[in-house]
């Protein structure tokens, strides 16, 4: 997730910010009182969320992953 050059608007979204969002959907989802549409917009805007933060999570994985097996300087 490094090239903002290539990337839409939410692939240029931090962890922090997708989190975030995702929260604020995933409240709105359960108080209810929204449309069948908006529920599903929703509801897809969550799930497209959770894509982004589950990339920045692997991606913080692979890094770590690496850190480990660097040899000590």
């Amino acid at each position: 997730m490094t090239d903002d050059t290539k990337a839409g608007p939410d692939e240029r979204l931090s962890y922090e910010q997708a989190r975030a969002e995702l929260a604020s959907v995933v409240e709105r989802l359960e108080a209810g009182g929204t449309s069948l549409e908006e529920s599903l917009a929703l509801w897809e805007r969550g799930e497209a969320l959770a894509v982004i933060c589950q990339r920045w999570l692997d991606g913080a994985r692979v890094r770590i992953d690496a850190a480990r097996q660097e040899p000590a300087s």
